[in-house]
């Protein structure tokens, strides 16, 4: 499978588009700002469709283009349910979360629930629950490609802030452990900011949160 970055939006959130080897069709983790434009020109050049768009979580730098380019592509929309309200509820962005006044809200058509597997494009993936950060906060495991993509759960030598709407230091940890950390050690994670690391670089270095 090839994996295609991006760093797109107001403050360069990762977007990620995977592309697997068998299928005709493409998978999108998170959709910033500029989304819309720089995906859609992707996939015509790989020449592929965009069957999901799947969100790690609703805040605006990760989730702002997502109506327009579901609109655009006819990818369907995949959101945990404890974070509909800050994708579909555009007003409940701007009151909560700066920077959001501007933003279109877009449908979630499936809610995929804590270690339930989907395979959009034929791509299996299992949804792990790893709520701190914000509500709703899902990682997407591929146990077959050994890769996880987590939003802004960790991050390379950090973890996501708690300080915003929802946040939760202990139940940050508490996801770190028990859903990343329980992973392969060699498993690569893909952040929603910066570069990737594994599962096993961060259990020895990540000042954060120890095992």
């Amino acid at each position: 499978m090839k994996i295609i970055q991006f760093e797109l939006g107001q403050i360069g959130t990762n977007s990620y588009l995977l592309l697997p080897d068998d299928s005709e069709c493409a998978v999108l983790i998170d959709c910033p700002y500029e989304a819309a434009e720089a995906i859609p020109y992707e996939l015509e050049r790989q020449k592929r469709k965009l069957a999901a768009i799947l969100l790690t979580h609703g805040h605006w730098d990760h989730v702002w283009d997502t109506g327009l380019l579901a609109k655009k592509t006819g990818a369907k929309v995949y959101a945990a349910e404890g974070g509909r309200h800050l994708v579909e509820d555009p007003s409940f962005q701007a009151e909560h979360l700066l920077g959001a006044a501007d933003m279109k809200g877009a449908t979630i058509d499936k809610m995929p629930r804590d270690g339930e597997i989907i395979t959009p494009a034929g791509i299996k993936i299992k949804c792990l629950s790893a709520d701190g950060h914000c509500p709703g906060s899902i990682v997407y495991y591929l146990p077959e490609e050994n890769k996880a993509f987590v939003g802004d759960v960790i991050f390379h030598e950090s973890v996501g802030r708690t300080d915003l709407w929802g946040g939760d230091f202990e139940k940050l940890e508490e996801s770190i452990r028990e859903k990343i950390y329980a992973l392969p050690e060699s498993t690569v994670l893909y952040p929603g900011h910066g570069e990737p690391t594994t599962v096993g670089y961060e259990k020895l270095n990540n000042p954060f949160v120890r095992p």
